[in-house]
């Protein structure tokens, strides 16, 4: 506790000291544009991969970045994703994954967490669809090779419960919300950005800046590399 403390302190001193107009206007109100659900994985800094400043970013973050389908539970993430689209008037969704992802380990072998993790066992059956998508389409799949795919897969089965919403679906089908698939690299800072629907595309990966891909679409052999997941485009450093 004596980093924290000494954190707050040198926040204190000299970021809000120096962003002091900033926070004076946050005083007043916030006005983010992207909604960004990711994982409680301490490794992941929504703001810092980013590099955005307070204000910019509404965040939920959970155990795997899974969004429960409408409806299914009485849950916080249902609650801010309707005040973030109803009150804040975001207008992007960004559901960002990342590798080494310990929910999705989990999920491959979810029945030995039934006794030693219950509750995380109980929040795992929201990413049901992921596990049988990878149980029945990637046998030949092992080790790396399969948490890989099963951590892309995941974002697409959140996607599709994200869509449940009515809020979404609305503003969704009226062209006023853009919804963004993403997988952060922990070990290069890569950030593979995927369409947001199931397809068929294999291409080989490019080693581009994520602006110079934009409109193309590419795959990542590092990651699954069947085209049943595609990449369209990528930032890496």
């Amino acid at each position: 506790m004596r980093k924290i403390f000494k954190g707050i302190h040198q926040f204190q001193t000299n970021y809000f000291t120096t962003h002091q107009e900033l926070f004076e206007r946050l005083s007043l109100g916030q006005h983010p544009r992207i909604l960004f659900i990711t994982c409680s994985d301490s490794r992941i800094d929504p703001n810092l991969l980013t590099q955005t400043e307070p204000g910019e970013l509404f965040i939920i973050r959970n155990v795997g970045n899974i969004i429960p389908p409408y409806g299914a539970t009485a849950g916080g993430e249902g609650a801010a994703i309707e005040y973030a689209i109803k009150a804040l008037g975001i207008k992007h969704i960004i559901v960002c994954g990342h590798s080494h992802c310990g929910a999705v380990k989990g999920l491959l072998q979810v029945g030995n967490l039934s006794q030693q993790m219950p509750l995380v066992y109980d929040w795992l059956k929201y990413a049901e669809g992921t596990r049988q998508i990878i149980e029945e389409n990637y046998q030949d799949y092992e080790g790396e090779d399969l948490l890989n795919a099963a951590i892309e897969e995941n974002i697409l089965t959140q996607i599709e419960n994200l869509r449940t919403y009515p809020a979404v679906h609305a503003k969704l089908y009226k062209g006023e919300l853009e919804i963004h698939a993403w997988v952060y690299k922990i070990e290069t800072g890569g950030v593979y950005v995927y369409s947001a629907e199931r397809c068929n595309i294999k291409a080989h990966h490019e080693d581009d800046s994520l602006e110079t891909l934009e409109g193309r679409q590419t795959s990542n052999p590092n990651w699954n590399g069947n085209g049943k997941v595609g990449i369209v485009r990528s930032a890496t450093k």
